[in-house]
């Protein structure tokens, strides 16, 4: 099975995307023991062999030495990657697990954090980039995810797209039209109009 074009984005995007904060935080929910050595599992389609790529990931690891955690000192990181093979991520994800991480680092989050949450129910997991993460059952609400799961979405549901144009009639009451614009790189990404289209109002 051959993998689809994923987009790409900035160092910034991918710095905020992976939801460093909640990293941190789940992290620090660990019984903090001197001298312990935290383990990371990064379970993602792309390894750093380009530039890009590289410069991301390198984004990551400067984003957790900024918070306090650092690469050979108290944390390890351990990486797989799919490369562009979609079946490959349920037995990556039970070969990470098998390694018991304090953390599992899920890229993207439609493939990647679905293999992960299949593989435990109780190591952290936090995805990045998510299409429709309720829809696709990786959380139980947007606002509660639930279970041991959290992350990042670039793309929201029916609800939220509602809540928008409710917002931006409420700012521009004589609005009767509203466009779109969106890359053409996966199949969700068609799905924003016709939830445009849905929406009430």
């Amino acid at each position: 099975m051959s993998s689809p074009n994923f987009p790409t984005i900035d160092r910034r995007a991918f710095l905020g995307g992976l939801g460093l904060s909640a990293i941190a935080v789940s992290l620090a929910a660990e019984a903090q023991q001197p001298g312990r050595v935290y383990r990371i599992g990064v379970l993602s389609n792309a390894p750093p062999t380009t530039p890009e790529v590289s410069r991301n990931w390198e984004a990551f690891r400067q984003g957790l030495r900024e918070r306090g955690w650092v690469e050979g000192q108290n944390i390890v990181i351990e990486s797989r990657y799919a490369e562009g093979r979609l079946e490959r991520f349920s037995s990556l994800a039970v070969e990470l697990v098998s390694l018991k991480p304090d953390l599992i680092v899920a890229v993207p989050g439609t493939w990647a954090g679905r293999a992960a949450k299949r593989a435990t129910s109780t190591i952290p997991i936090v995805f990045v980039y998510g299409f429709d993460p309720v829809g696709e059952g990786l959380v139980a609400s947007l606002a509660r995810p639930g279970g041991n799961i959290t992350g990042l979405t670039v793309v929201v549901g029916q609800q939220i797209v509602g809540k928008q144009l409710e917002l931006l009639k409420e700012a521009v009451p004589k609005v009767s039209r509203v466009a779109t614009l969106a890359r053409t790189i996966r199949e969700r990404t068609h799905q924003r109009p016709r939830r445009l289209q849905r929406a009430p109002g």
